[in-house]
């Protein structure tokens, strides 16, 4: 009997959704990279519109950790406040009414806390979660690689911005890669990716 495939981790428009995770004015000066973790997920955000996928966006007690900061471009989106450490409990009715959905695109902080039990719980529900790596960050760089490696081992998927958003518009014919193609004509701001793997790969395999 041949083996089962492993699933691939294509992404699609249509069976796809785009997590914006806990990204508040109290992390701004706490969490590394954030400029650049906020300017990458914004660029989701964006090509999320123009390809229309939908979007969910969360906040991590917002009394205490402040709104989503201005710069991610969240005007028209109702943000969901939650204390879990996990975006999937406030979303449980948005995910539920999704049946033709299978993929999610996670982007925020912190690695280690929100974003990695996120992950775990979408696992669960048998979704395929593809972790935008130069948008998630964690305020220690330890945590923020241990993380990511945690999360390959369980099952995710760890694609940079530019992958993904270009196997979502699959096509240079699409009518919106003109669009997006001002969007990735600048690469990603680093957000120290490559010092975090270097020498780490044994984390990774």
């Amino acid at each position: 009997m041949a083996a089962a495939r492993p699933s691939l981790g294509r992404v699609l428009p249509g069976s796809s959704i785009l997590f914006l995770c806990d990204m508040q004015e109290k992390f701004r000066h706490n969490v590394a990279y954030f400029p650049q973790i906020i300017s990458v997920a914004a660029r989701m955000l964006k090509v999320a519109r123009l390809l229309e996928v939908p979007v969910m966006l969360t906040e991590q007690y917002p009394q205490g950790l402040g709104p989503t900061v201005p710069e991610l471009g969240t005007e028209g989106l109702r943000p969901l406040a939650k204390t879990c450490f996990s975006m999937v409990p406030a979303l449980q009715q948005e995910l539920d009414s999704r049946p033709q959905l299978r993929s999610v695109l996670l982007c925020g902080i912190e690695a280690q806390a929100c974003i990695l039990n996120t992950t775990l719980d979408l696992l669960d529900r048998g979704l395929q979660v593809h972790v935008v790596v130069d948008a998630c960050s964690s305020r220690s760089q330890v945590d923020r690689l241990v993380a990511l490696a945690r999360m390959r081992q369980s099952g995710a998927f760890l694609s940079t911005s530019e992958g993904l958003i270009l196997q979502l518009v699959g096509d240079a014919a699409h009518p919106q890669f003109k669009e997006i193609q001002k969007l990735i004509k600048e690469p990603a701001p680093d957000s120290g990716l490559l010092g975090l793997f270097q020498g780490q790969n044994s984390l990774l395999h």
